[in-house]
Parts: C-alpha cells; sequence; structure tokens
C-alpha cells in the first residue's frame, strides 16, 4: 500500500492546507501511516512566522539527511510559508538536495501534477508562486474529524504589521466567493459536521474583493441559517476591523460561539504604532467593553508579544495593565522573534535576551493567575460540550469544547462528535472538569 504521513507547522490554516494534501494523496490512491520514517511520501508544511518553527524544520531536514541513503526511494516534500522565502528555498536546494518535491502556498491544488511529474523524471521539482489572483476551489479535502471542520474564507492580508512576514507569504487579501463557502458546509452539514471554523488571517475585512463586496457580517448570517450546525467559531479577527454588525449577529444567533480571538500584540500606544497596528490601547478596551456588554459569558482570547524592538520596561508594564483590564481567558504569548523583509528586523533591540526573558516569566505568571481565576467562574455549572475524543492527560476520561472554547475533561460514556451536558466539578489553568449528567 502506499502511504503518507503529514508533518504541519503553525495555524490552523495550515492545518487546513495539510487536510487538502491529504484529500489529494487519498485521491491518487494513498493512505495515511502515523510512522515519518515508514510512510512512501513525507511532506513537511512550514510556517514562518516565529523564529522557532524555523528551527524545527531544518532541525527535521537535519535529521533526515543524516538517515537517508542514496538507494532511499521515499519521498520527501517541503511546502507552506517558508518555502515563499528565496533565502530558504535557495538553503534547501544547496544543503538538503534529496528534498523532492518544493513548493508555497499558492500552488497546493497543484501538488499532484508535481508528483507525478516526479515519479516520472526522477528529478526535483520546484515550483513557488509569488501569488494567484483567484481562489481555487475543488480541492478534495481530507478532515480528522467529521463532527467539525475548518473552512478557509479567504487568504492573504494587506496590512503589513512591521513584524509579520504573512503578507509576503500568504500575498494579498483574496475572499472567497460566499455561494462556495455556504455549499461546502451545506455538504458537510448533510454528513454529520455540526461545528465550523470560518479562517483567514483578518476575517473581518472578509468580502472586500468581491466583485460584489459583502461584508463578514453577512456571512456569519448565512452560515447560522444552516440549521445543522451547532457551533460556528472563527479566527483571526483584526480590532479595528471588528465592526458593530458582527457584535449584533453573534449577539442574535445562538449557534455563532461567545468566544472571539482579538490580538492584542501590546498594551503600549507607542508600541502598537511601531507595529502598524491602527489602534490604541483605548480603542481596544473600548471594543472588549462592547463586545462583553453585548454578549453574555463572553470569552476574549488574544496574542502577545514580549521584547518587541524598543519596547522599554514602561512599554511592557502598559502591557501587564492591558491584561489586568481585559483578564483575557486565555493568550498566546510570544518573545518577538525578527523576521527577514519584515520593518521590525531593521530596528535596534534595547534589552539582551535575560531582561526580555523576565518579562517574559512576569506576563506569563499574570496571565496564569487570571486564567485560574476566570475558570472558577465555571465550577459548578452545567456546561454544553462537544466531545472530541479521549483526554490527552487521563485516558479514562473524555475530552471536549464549550462554547467559550474552554476545555472540558469529564467522565461518562458517549461518542466522538457527541453534544452532551457536563456538570464542572473542578476547575484548572488550562481546563476544567467534569461529569457528564446526559
Amino acid at each position: 500500500m502506499k502511504t503518507y504521513h503529514i508533518i504541519t507547522y503553525g495555524c490552523q490554516m495550515n492545518e487546513n492546507d495539510s487536510e487538502k494534501l491529504a484529500g489529494i494523496l487519498t485521491s491518487m490512491g494513498y493512505a495515511p501511516i502515523e510512522s515519518p520514517e515508514d510512510a512512501n511520501i513525507l511532506i513537511m508544511n512550514t510556517c514562518s512566522v516565529r523564529e522557532n518553527a524555523d528551527d524545527k524544520f531544518f532541525g527535521h531536514l537535519g535529521y533526515y539527511k543524516k538517515n537517508r541513503t542514496a538507494s532511499d526511494e521515499k519521498i520527501l516534500a517541503v511546502c507552506g510559508c517558508m518555502m515563499q522565502q528565496t533565502e530558504i528555498v535557495s538553503t534547501i536546494r544547496k544543503k538538503y538536495p534529496f528534498v523532492d518535491i518544493i513548493f508555497g502556498t499558492h500552488n497546493i491544488h497543484l501538488f499532484g501534477q508535481m508528483l507525478s511529474k516526479h515519479l516520472q523524471t526522477g528529478e526535483m521539482i520546484c515550483d513557488i508562486w509569488d501569488d494567484i489572483d483567484h481562489f481555487e476551489e475543488n480541492i478534495p479535502v481530507k478532515r480528522e474529524y467529521i463532527h467539525k471542520a475548518y473552512i478557509t474564507i479567504m487568504n492573504g492580508c494587506n496590512n503589513f504589521c512591521s513584524y509579520c512576514i504573512v503578507p509576503f507569504t500568504r500575498g494579498r487579501e483574496k475572499s472567497r466567493e460566499s455561494s462556495s463557502i455556504i455549499t461546502e458546509i451545506k455538504e458537510l452539514a448533510q454528513n454529520g459536521c455540526k461545528e465550523v471554523m470560518l479562517l483567514g488571517q483578518n476575517v473581518n475585512s472578509y468580502g472586500k474583493t468581491l466583485n460584489q463586496p459583502k461584508t463578514f457580517a453577512s456571512l456569519l448570517e448565512d452560515v447560522s441559517d444552516i440549521d445543522e450546525i451547532e457551533r460556528i467559531r472563527f479566527m483571526t479577527s483584526h480590532p479595528k476591523d471588528l465592526t458593530d454588525d458582527i457584535i449584533s449577529i453573534m449577539k442574535e444567533r445562538e449557534n455563532i460561539c461567545n468566544h472571539v480571538h482579538l490580538p492584542l500584540q501590546s498594551g503600549s500606544n507607542r508600541i502598537l504604532s511601531e507595529m502598524n497596528r491602527h489602534y490604541s490601547r483605548e480603542s481596544y478596551l473600548a471594543l472588549a467593553d462592547k463586545l462583553r456588554n453585548a454578549i453574555p459569558d463572553l470569552a476574549i482570547s488574544t496574542d502577545i508579544i514580549v521584547g518587541f524592538p524598543t519596547e522599554t520596561e514602561d512599554d511592557f508594564l502598559a502591557t501587564l495593565d492591558m491584561i489586568n483590564k481585559c483578564r483575557f481567558d486565555a493568550a498566546f504569548t510570544f518573545i518577538y522573534s525578527p523576521r527577514n523583509g519584515t520593518k521590525a528586523a531593521q530596528m535596534d533591540q534595547l534589552f539582551g535576551k535575560d531582561v526580555i526573558q523576565n518579562r517574559f516569566n512576569r506576563l506569563l505568571e499574570l496571565q496564569y493567575q487570571i486564567m485560574l481565576e476566570n475558570a472558577q467562574r465555571y465550577k459548578g455549572r452545567a456546561l454544553e460540550v462537544i466531545a472530541e475524543g479521549i483526554s490527552k492527560t487521563d485516558p479514562q476520561m473524555m475530552s471536549g469544547r464549550t462554547k467559550t472554547n474552554k476545555l472540558v475533561n469529564f467522565s461518562g460514556s458517549c461518542q466522538i462528535g457527541d453534544t452532551v451536558t457536563i456538570i464542572v466539578t473542578d476547575a484548572l489553568t488550562f481546563h476544567l472538569t467534569g461529569k457528564m449528567i446526559n
């Protein structure tokens, strides 16, 4: 049997791209396998947002370079955001010539043709597109779950935050036709899907590039009209583009989850300006208040960068102040990582690694304390959870998520994809514990 294994780095967009690659390989007669070493085809789908993702990728390549022999007939393909950077591709071709196929983010739909060409010629295939002027449809998708699905509604970004490589690796914003999105979700619903995650680098600006412009709020309304879909999630939202009509439809529709991911990045107005974020701490706070006033029991998660070039102690204290004021339910926290080609990469770093690491540790301590305190409000409550599988921390329990995206480990007998009610018996920093009552 022909087999494949896909290693995915990075965000949900990359995960959705890997599902498409899996769909293409399945249509060609390949089957997934757990072991990357034993797979006939290994694909490494890369992320370039932060330096540690680069390091992981090249670490894996070094492992395969060490263990691969001239007679090894296995196929190694690398793709994703890192491949959109000329210097990365040059390094691979020079130092890792055993890589068989190299492609980027814009021509995933052609992977089957690239694979066939390599099988016919035995030559390295390197095909990188700078951008694409349309949204490629009808790509087969092999999803991990029946009950939930990622749905990409747009690609690219027009914001050019000074630290971010995404506009250079994913290109400019391109929105997908709403009719195609609705058709895909309706087909999924007919096959048992009850939860969808709408994906884009900035979903709030959806529809601006369409021939007949459409707002994200209008798309949310259309998706929420599909009766079989119990939960609608979306990410990521840019604070400058989250409008009142989006808040209104979230408040109005029961099947739109009461959770929003709203990246803050910094609590300092000076740093926000240097980051080219186009909002202030004051406008962010006003937006968070508006969301919470409109939507009961709303959970807000965020992204925060520590150690951005020129960040002073006062700037950092402003970020801690925002964490105290916003009381985020979850935060993805990162030490700044310079990305070649971005404006911030040319800025001077004022402080050494020890100072920045100290700030990072202080931020985590505060955020974890707030997360634990927020979790306590769930104790004793009955919550609706969709079961996602066996708990990773306790094989005797099931695991699932609430509408506020809170992870719950619970006792009881049910199937993956079942919607069940849980009584919360304990609340910890990163998850709740409970028992099923239906």
